[in-house]
């Protein structure tokens, strides 16, 4: 896990995503890929639509320009390998077609306090497509700590398929929990998973709840709340983004959640 890949983009996330992606960096000893995308803006069909949308666009490209000058020169100041590229075009896509050799990639949770920017779709466009396991931090995240990990486990392809990817990131951790309600949908045990955990030298404690009534996204945060945990990590949209768009477990934690989400499918 030595490639890092990073949303540039200025909105209200990204000071938390840039804080984010550094200190993983540093953790890991990798290297950060920065892409800075210039959005294309949604412009009414009419007869000035095209003329209105060239300017919109280069007063996009003039604010990302200024935004990297910024950020390069805070990027020169730290003791990390790192490289910038620029891009054009919708957000979820630029991200998922620059991920074909990332090992993590950093992006956001919803953001509390920008419109125009839907940050959950963005995010679950690039966990649905990219097969890369995403970090989707709140806005207000000032630092990404490794020491407390929770991993909110349902014995899913997508949850064991993140939990291996992420191993480098989990060996940093003094503290694993593998969390698991009990219902009868669970495939893999979370014993198999602290079996698996333990050949690559983690020591993982079992937490099991009854679910009862409760929806598993809000014993998720309690017990990630209980241990004081740095990050969760999960399978997204294990049930499908048709049903999870009606209300699912990783809708409901990238719109709510207080801590870094690893999610991936």
């Amino acid at each position: 896990m030595k490639n890092i890949l990073l949303l540039v983009h200025d909105d209200a996330g990204q000071e938390a995503r840039l804080q984010t992606a550094l200190d993983l960096t540093r953790a890991l000893e990798g290297h950060l890929s920065c892409i800075d995308v210039a959005m294309v803006p949604l412009v009414a069909a009419d007869i000035n639509g095209g003329a209105e949308q060239a300017m919109l666009l280069d007063e996009e490209r003039s604010r990302e320009k200024e935004n990297r000058a910024t950020l390069e020169g805070r990027l020169d100041r730290e003791d990390i390998s790192w490289d910038w590229t620029d891009a054009i075009g919708g957000m979820a896509q630029v991200m998922v077609e620059a991920s074909s050799l990332a090992d993590i990639i950093v992006l956001n949770r919803q953001l509390e306090d920008n419109s125009f920017l839907d940050m959950r779709d963005i995010t679950s466009r690039v966990v649905m497509k990219s097969r890369v396991p995403v970090v989707a931090v709140p806005e207000q995240q000032k630092s990404f700590r490794t020491e407390r990990a929770l991993i909110a486990w349902d014995g899913s392809e997508s949850c064991a398929s993140t939990m291996r990817a992420c191993v480098p990131l989990l060996k940093l951790a003094g503290e694993v929990r593998i969390f698991t309600a009990l219902e009868k949908a669970n495939q893999l045990s979370p014993a198999a998973a602290a079996q698996y955990l333990s050949r690559h030298g983690i020591r993982a404690e079992i937490d099991l709840v009854d679910r009862g009534s409760r929806n598993p996204d809000e014993l998720i945060a309690e017990a990630a709340e209980g241990m004081e945990a740095d990050y969760a990590l999960m399978g997204a949209y294990g049930r499908g983004r048709l049903r999870e768009a009606f209300g699912g477990v990783t809708k409901r934690l990238l719109g709510a959640s207080k801590l870094p989400l690893i999610l991936g499918h």
